[in-house]
């Protein structure tokens, strides 16, 4: 799967008469909003055309629309990552794919779209995970564009790119732009590592998945997703015994479907169908395309001004709300001191002395401004608790029942780490 693949250009590299006509009107003389530093003319149309280089991560509903929004402004050389492959339901937003390329890789057949109806673009698809990637792979971009629906691939691109950053070297900040959709939500932001705020310091503004209380799906349902819960949640397990749930296999959801379905007949709750037994089960929340449209020009447009110097770039954050009517505003979202990526002080939490090393693992998990999944614990001199390899998490096992203040003292530090993002975070323990 993880294999670079190349795709043949378009029949020709030549571009049409006038082509360029309505981008030159702003590259060929400086506005009223220009930067400084920008040079208007043939230099920045040759940078912005045959030099600067530009990744895209991710092919879906947000990354279509990036990919013919930096063809069609003149990016010629861009890179594509996505490590999926093409379903039927992609098909009714992500408008570069057609029914004959399911389950085909989205990079590849996203590549080749791009370059068949725009000549001279050149799209390098990789079909594959960004973790996949060294260093080197990044250094080489002028800068990075997200379309990405998975919060912890986005925490560990922010990590990554925050790493490269050496003080000496100015080409290695790489300004990353992060778009993101939710219904009729919307955000757009541009992360300059180590000087802007990162992704990672807005981690509790993430909204909470939904969740349902044990007892009301157990004993008082009242709604469909009730229903649904109950049937993934209590009878699964019951009537399935150690049978793992695949959110992906059809035979998996149509069996909670029927399930759910005998659950709302008997309280008499309307609603349930297959489409929402896969939203809730996969917390999937519906992608509207004129969202995707907006924020992806939105990407687009500051991926452009950075590029360029045409215009000042956004600060820091944009965001559109479209549930009741169209609003968006513009804030500058502000660094976190002790935000573990880009902070570099340590964040002071304060337990109780009773509480047990599982208890803390589960507050981290949790915890809004953290959510590590998985984490792993150690003091300096001594592990506390690893969730791999297999040989350590059996011989720290017995430290999940123990205290934490019998293994860490007062104003002690621990530092907690997981295998899916390439940081650690530091905690200082208190004691109620």
């Amino acid at each position: 799967m993880a294999a670079e693949i190349h795709v043949n250009g378009s029949a020709t590299s030549t571009d049409w008469q006038d082509r360029y006509y309505h981008v030159d009107q702003i590259l060929d003389r400086p506005g009223p909003r220009t930067d400084p530093s920008f040079l208007a003319g043939d230099e920045v149309k040759d940078f912005l055309r045959n030099k600067c280089k530009i990744l895209v991560i991710g092919a879906g509903g947000l990354g279509c629309e990036i990919l013919a929004n930096l063809a069609l402004t003149g990016f010629k050389d861009i890179h594509l990552i996505d490590m999926d492959t093409i379903d039927i339901s992609n098909l009714n937003r992500q408008f570069l794919f057609r029914p004959a390329d399911v389950g085909r890789p989205k990079a590849i057949v996203a590549a080749e779209y791009v370059m068949k109806r725009v000549p001279g673009v050149k799209v390098t698809p990789y079909y594959g995970k960004i973790q996949d990637k060294d260093d080197d792979y990044y250094l080489q971009f002028n800068l990075v564009i997200c379309g990405l629906d998975s919060v912890e691939a986005r925490r560990w691109i922010n990590a990554t790119l925050v790493n490269l950053v050496d003080p000496e070297n100015p080409e290695s900040l790489k300004p990353l732009i992060d778009g993101g959709t939710e219904g009729f939500k919307g955000q757009a932001r541009v992360i300059l590592p180590t000087v802007s705020s990162c992704y990672e310091c807005s981690l509790d503004m993430l909204n909470k998945p939904t969740t349902f209380p044990i007892c009301t799906i157990a004993n008082t349902p009242r709604l469909p997703e009730h229903c649904i819960e109950w049937a993934s949640v209590l009878e699964w397990p019951r009537a399935r015994g150690d049978e793992k749930l695949d959110t992906d296999d059809p035979e998996h959801i149509g069996w909670l479907y029927s399930i759910a379905v005998a659950r709302a007949k008997e309280f008499k709750i309307e609603g349930v169908t297959w489409s929402l037994t896969q939203g809730v089960v996969k917390n999937v929340i519906p992608a509207i395309a004129s969202t995707n449209a907006i924020i992806a020009a939105s990407c687009c447009n500051e991926a452009f001004k950075i590029a360029t110097s045409s215009a000042a770039y956004l600060n820091n954050y944009f965001m559109l709300i479209g549930t009741e009517g169209v609003y968006s505003y513009t804030f500058e979202h502000e660094k976190r001191d002790h935000c573990p990526v880009c902070g570099g002080e340590a964040l002071e939490m304060s337990i109780s002395r009773d509480w047990t090393v599982e208890q803390l693992i589960e507050l981290l998990t949790e915890k809004q401004n953290i959510q590590i999944k998985k984490p792993s614990l150690a003091t300096p001199e001594k592990p506390i608790y690893f969730q791999q390899p297999p040989q350590l998490e059996e011989a720290t096992r017995p430290n999940l029942e123990k205290k934490v203040s019998e293994l860490v003292p007062d104003g002690g530090e621990v530092v907690v780490t997981a295998s899916t993002l390439p940081f650690s975070l530091s905690l200082l323990i208190t004691y109620m």
